[in-house]
């Protein structure tokens, strides 16, 4: 039996076919892996702070969270965006239960090291695994929405890839990252390719000059910091692709695999 944490993000999930969350429970169903889904939100929280008429600033793709935020991006995060993924697994068979960072102190966090520029965006520090197994052993996939907290009872935004990175790393389990796109590109005469496998190295140079960008950024990060610490393999792979996830699970090569070195600068 082994452990495997789903990554998915926000800009994905209204987009994720049906057979996607099928999968995730033939996955659980198979009596050999014990998926955990993590999710992120960010559309949906900037689309509700345009409504109410806030500015949203990111860094290094991160959003800047104020105090005053803070419940809003627990509502979406929480409530709507966590729902909304139980209510998709239930809807194909599956038993789920949401959960947040905050309950049982799941994702214990502290500010970030940017906290000046970035406000109440924190850190995991530690991950109760104790809350995922209970659910986990009571027959459910763990559903887990970003927000953390101290032990003072302060909340902090949490980027999802951070967040599912460090539930791997407490579990050891595999790190799978659910993208619109076939993982991590580079362009060759005009046309993008997909990498088969970049380095931490690799991943390194492309972040300093631009080709990975935006919310790639704390993916990557996250993958090789995940890496670092134990977790066994990690992969960005296309939901949008059928059967893209059984194809991890198997073992079988897809998308891009992230590794800390390796022969060459990439493999294609």
């Amino acid at each position: 039996m082994e452990y495997v944490v789903i990554k998915c993000g926000g800009s994905v999930m209204e987009n994720l076919p049906k057979s996607f969350y099928e999968n995730i429970v033939q996955l659980h169903q198979s009596g050999t892996v014990k998926p955990i889904l993590v999710h992120g939100g960010g559309p949906l929280i900037s689309s509700l702070l345009t409504k109410l008429g806030i500015e949203t600033k990111f860094v290094n793709g991160l959003r800047v969270t104020t105090a005053e935020m803070l419940d809003l991006v627990e509502m979406v995060l929480s409530g709507t965006v966590n729902k909304q993924m139980v209510r998709r697994l239930i809807g194909v068979n599956g038993k789920a239960i949401g959960v947040s960072g905050v309950d049982g102190m799941l994702l214990k966090s502290e500010p970030t090291k940017d906290a000046d520029q970035l406000g109440y965006v924190g850190e995991v520090v530690g991950v109760n695994y104790d809350v995922l197994n209970t659910i986990l052993n009571a027959g459910h996939i763990p559903v887990v929405s970003p927000i953390g907290i101290d032990e003072s009872g302060q909340r902090y935004n949490i980027n999802g890839d951070v967040a599912a990175s460090a539930v791997a790393k407490s579990l050891g389990a595999k790190l799978c990252m659910i993208s619109d796109i076939p993982g991590i590109y580079t362009e060759q005469n005009g046309k993008k390719v997909t990498l088969k496998q970049v380095t931490k190295q690799d991943a390194e140079e492309m972040i300093t000059d631009g080709v990975i960008a935006g919310g790639m950024i704390p993916k990557v990060k996250a993958a090789i910091d995940g890496l670092l610490h134990g977790i066994p393999e990690v992969v960005i792979i296309n939901g949008m692709e059928p059967d893209s996830l059984l194809t991890f699970a198997s073992g079988s090569e897809i998308g891009t695999k992230i590794v800390l070195a390796g022969e060459g600068q990439y493999v294609y």
